[in-house]
């Protein structure tokens, strides 16, 4: 492979900065004849979307056909978006790893849910919460480091979101998944789950959107992580208009929705690091990692600070290196600052994913 050479203005420092790739891996040590692929612009390491599903069908929920699937993880990766945290797949996707032209995918298995507590066709149901540890472990042994539970959902015997699981069987189960070297996430929506996971040690909150300011303090006191979903949570009012059913649920979820961004705000002051998730599959288009990072700056922080919340940040948070001498070189290059702009951030210029550049 031949080597490629970069120069522009390189983020987070903001500072000129000449790199090349050798072999697929990023280096400042000077290549005589290397090929220069990009002479100006912003070079940013790769974007992540750390709540992300390749595998779920759009529209309709239940698993995505192959084809579906790749057409996914290549509308993510055109975006800018080279690693995804996937929150949870009801199909196998682990031969899209032998797909060198795809985003790296960090997987949390399948969803554990209820029955009839969650989308149908995408969890495992647990008859009875006591199968929670067990099935915890089959998990984390089938992802890539993280478990994804659902911690609410409605409960339409009483009309309204509530928690899937005791604070007892919790600990528990965390532990389990801590003992198998797993992280443990978990869907919720609203107040009342939050104090059972964050105390029995979860490491990250996905939506969020129920926090107040006791368990904001808890997960600043556990360094419990915050992926909120803006671009999903603004579908909540069409979710309560569909619910004529449950007017209770109904009228939570339109608070919810209405406090989001004074929610996330409280969250992002109190130190919680957040980080940048679309929720992408089911209900959401892929391919909108710009949409979130707006969203976040929405909620109160800086455009730096946002898109370091898909990209060094989120990255640095799940393992992956950045702009770094022998790191793999996926990089994102825009032709002016992304940071504060949508329009130039959902086009970039170039993406270069292993070394390799596969648009622009």
């Amino acid at each position: 492979m031949a080597a490629l050479h970069l120069r522009g203005i390189g983020l987070p420092d903001a500072e000129p900065i000449e790199l090349w790739i050798v072999d697929g891996l990023i280096s400042f040590e000077p290549v005589s004849g290397a090929e220069t692929i990009v002479e100006s612009g912003w070079i940013t390491p790769g974007l992540v979307d750390a709540h992300c599903h390749v595998g779920i069908r759009y529209g309709g929920g239940g698993g995505e056909t192959v084809d579906g699937l790749l057409e996914q993880a290549k509308t993510e990766r055109d975006a800018g978006v080279l690693l995804v945290r996937d929150a949870g797949s009801p199909v196998d996707t682990r031969f899209i790893d032998e797909r060198l032209d795809l985003p790296r995918i960090i997987r949390a298995g399948q969803h554990i849910a209820a029955p009839k507590r969650y989308i149908p066709g995408l969890p495992v149901d647990l008859d009875d919460e006591s199968q929670l540890p067990a099935e915890v472990v089959r998990q984390a042994r089938a992802g890539d480091g993280w478990v994804k539970l659902v911690g609410d959902w409605i409960d339409r015997s009483v009309g309204d979101l509530a928690p899937l699981w005791s604070d007892e069987i919790l600990v528990e189960a965390i532990a389990a998944a801590h003992a198998e070297g797993a992280k443990v996430t978990a869907h919720v929506f609203a107040e009342d789950a939050l104090p059972g996971l964050i105390n029995a040690g979860i490491d990250c909150i996905e939506h969020g959107t129920g926090l107040t300011d006791a368990t904001i303090e808890s997960m600043v006191a556990h360094g419990t992580a915050l992926v909120p979903t803006l671009i999903n949570i603004a579908t909540f009012p069409e979710i309560a208009d569909s619910a004529t059913r449950y007017p209770i649920y109904a009228a939570h979820m339109r608070d919810l929705h209405a406090r989001r961004h004074q929610t996330i705000g409280a969250a992002h002051e109190a130190g919680i690091p957040i980080y940048a998730g679309t929720d992408a599959g089911g209900s959401i288009r892929h391919g909108r990692i710009a949409d979130e990072i707006a969203e976040l700056e929405v909620a109160g922080l800086t455009a730096h600070q946002a898109l370091g919340a898909a990209s060094w940040d989120a990255r640095s948070w799940l393992g992956a290196q950045g702009i770094e001498e022998g790191a793999p070189a996926d990089l994102v290059v825009y032709s002016e600052d992304p940071r504060g702009n949508s329009d130039v951030l959902a086009k970039p210029a170039r993406v270069i994913l292993r070394g390799t550049p596969v648009s622009g």
